[in-house]
């Protein structure tokens, strides 16, 4: 009989078949590192998009006051929003907590009467 620790082999008569590709059986959040990989990226994007607005503001400034008047208010914001989006953290996952219910824990009127009504011997 062989140990555990292999990979999950398909059957064959799935479609969307795996291979060898091991199965996640975790919910664990994506490391520090990738996480904070993944907000470089992304203010690098959104930082990227300001470059081209303010060339088309040049552009099409002496074509159109407008387009360009467009073009530079859209890249103002960029850098406030690439910087509030790449600081943000992923979203925790919802967890339920058990909360303590006192109706459940506390006898009723009519059991504490009973238990009260007991006999007392004295000797």
């Amino acid at each position: 009989m062989r140990g555990g620790g292999g990979a999950v082999k398909s059957t064959g008569n799935d479609p969307d078949e795996r291979g060898d590709t091991p199965v996640l059986i975790t919910e664990a959040a994506p490391s520090f590192d990738e996480q904070h990989a993944a907000r470089k990226r992304k203010y690098i994007t959104m930082m990227a998009l300001r470059l081209p607005c303010l060339f088309l503001a040049l552009i099409f400034a002496q074509i159109s006051w407008w387009l360009a008047l467009g073009f530079l208010l859209l890249s103002i914001p960029l850098p406030w929003a690439a910087v509030l989006i790449a600081n943000d953290r992923p979203p925790r996952k919802a967890q339920r907590f058990k909360r303590y219910k006192r109706e459940q824990g506390v006898p009723s009127a009519e059991v504490l009467e009973r238990s009260n009504n007991h006999q007392v011997i004295e000797g």
